[in-house]
């Protein structure tokens, strides 16, 4: 008898063991989320990895949603932590949710384009460069049934101001004659890539704005495919998506 609580104890310290090295292992829960700002990356039939603002990389291994991918869209991301590192992914992910961002490319305002694109105010409440992409987290008054406001960041062509080794743009609202004073939020990425010189690494960004009650101006670094480990604001955060009022 004694031989057989002999052999129980060794059996019940090996589980403990076993579980314990569970325990440690086991550094992710399915109960837990993320939710990020990040840009898809097509991987080819409707396969897609997602690249996080600190340059993470995530391969969704399962998905609780079906999503089309689009290249290079900026996304807003729920997901759970699977493991780590894996086939040059910084982690394997189940995606729990996913909604596009509006997500536009610089344009340049010209005289043919000037009307179109309107300078209505509107409030910048946040700007910062991330994931080579410019964030911009803004309140506009909009009226329900309306067209919906176009929003752009611009080149202006027609202005003789300039900053001397940067970047001038300006955020653009067009409300198409809308009269509402009900206030909306919304959120836009737009693509900086294309604004890259070659003869630099960094460039200063400055961004005009026509707000409700004056002319406002908001200056970044984009520092070109460097990860955004310190660029977001302290008060930003995670964008409420909406696609019916803006475009």
């Amino acid at each position: 008898m004694k031989k057989a609580y002999v052999v129980i104890g060794i059996c019940l310290a090996a589980l403990l063991a076993y579980f314990s090295s569970c325990d440690d292992n086991s550094q992710y829960s399915l109960g837990d989320f993320v939710v990020s700002i990040a840009t898809v990356e097509p991987t080819g039939a409707n396969g897609y990895h997602i690249v996080l603002d600190n340059g993470k990389r995530l391969l969704p291994v399962h998905s609780d949603i079906r999503y089309m991918p689009g290249s290079e869209q900026r996304v807003v991301v729920n997901y759970t932590i699977l493991s780590d590192a894996k086939d040059g992914y910084d982690y394997y992910v189940k995606i729990n949710d996913i909604w596009n961002i509006l997500t536009k490319q610089v344009i340049e305002l010209n005289e043919e384009n000037a009307d179109s694109i309107g300078n209505d105010p509107i409030q910048i409440h946040d700007i910062w460069v991330g994931g080579d992409y410019l964030n911009v987290d803004f309140f506009f008054n909009y009226g329900k049934g309306e067209k919906p406001h176009a929003v752009n960041m611009v080149k202006n062509t027609l202005s003789s101001e300039a900053t001397l080794n940067g970047v001038d743009l300006e955020f653009r609202h067009n409300a198409y004659n809308s009269a509402s004073s009900k206030l909306y939020r919304g959120f836009v990425s737009f693509n900086l890539k294309p604004l890259q010189r070659t003869d630099v690494d960094s460039v200063v960004i400055s961004v005009k704005v026509k707000d409700w009650a004056e002319e406002k101006n908001y200056e970044v670094v984009y520092r070109y495919n460097q990860a955004a480990l310190a660029n977001m604001s302290d008060n930003a955060s995670i964008p409420v998506i909406t696609s019916d009022e803006y475009y």
